[in-house]
């Protein structure tokens, strides 16, 4: 991912709201969302390069989302696949903190990345460019191509819009899910003196500034809402882009968290 926006415990009707979108070149292939072949309990997209994935979530209420630290002078072509960070996690049957203690000492071999994951009830975030990995509070968070929160005019636009979206009271599903699609395909670009310079030029800085990314070669693939009811119902709605911002291919999956016997952590 390139964006994700999340409501951590902010509503008790959906204790938890991810909304994110994938940049990526168009001549990367993937595929879109769908239950993995060989892991009937992974919902995600794939990366059909290196197999790994940028967000998915299990049928046992696992949640992981990866977002690739924009550092273009310290890019090595020969690091590991930061999207099997996210697929080994999902995979795996490691309790978050196993799993962040073990990836923190192997974490200097990857380009940057940050990363949120865990279960509804419990999310952790960790960076390979910052300290040790820490546990959410409650909360509203936006995480683009630097550090949680980092104050990209993106990012502070985007948790602003998810904000007006939940405090509207009572809303339905389906009301939810087309205001964060909204949220998401706002191509807006800020001023160019509100912009971060991470090393790209200007013109990047630019086509990079929005929440929905477009460009000739590379841009906003697909847009990915996931909401976690508080009785562990999540859905899980993708957009298709692909390169035309305009039109789209759709996916929604609905299912239950299947409860392991593990106490609480699984719940919203």
């Amino acid at each position: 991912m390139c964006l994700i926006l999340l409501s951590f415990k902010q509503r008790t009707d959906y204790p938890l709201v991810f909304a994110a979108n994938r940049d990526e070149f168009y001549d990367r292939a993937s595929a879109p969302a769908s239950f993995w072949e060989e892991a009937p309990e992974l919902l995600a997209g794939r990366d059909l390069v290196a197999g790994g994935t940028w967000f998915g979530v299990t049928k046992t209420g696992r949640i992981a989302a990866i977002t690739n630290y924009r550092e273009p002078g310290f890019h090595r072509f020969d690091a590991p696949s930061r999207g099997k960070v996210v697929s080994d996690f999902l995979l795996s049957k490691e309790e978050p903190e196993e799993y962040l203690r073990r990836l923190e000492a192997v974490a200097h071999r990857y380009n940057g990345f940050s990363l949120i994951l865990g279960y509804p009830g419990r999310l952790f975030y960790f960076s390979n460019r910052n300290d040790s990995f820490t546990e959410l509070r409650p909360g509203l968070y936006g995480l683009s191509n630097h550090l949680l929160d980092s104050p990209w005019p993106k990012v502070e636009r985007g948790k602003k819009a998810l904000a007006d979206v939940l405090s509207r009271g009572e809303l339905s599903r389906e009301k939810i899910i087309e205001d964060l699609f909204r949220v998401l395909a706002d191509r807006k670009r800020p001023e160019d003196g509100e912009l971060p310079d991470t090393g790209v030029g200007l013109e990047w800085e630019r086509v990079l500034s929005s929440l929905f990314v477009t460009s000739p070669v590379y841009g906003t693939r697909s847009s990915t809402v996931l909401l976690v009811d508080r009785e562990g119902t999540v859905t899980f709605e993708e957009r298709v882009f692909d390169g035309n911002p305009n039109s789209w291919s759709s996916a929604r999956y609905e299912f239950r968290i299947e409860t392991t016997g593990k106490g609480d952590r699984d719940r919203p």
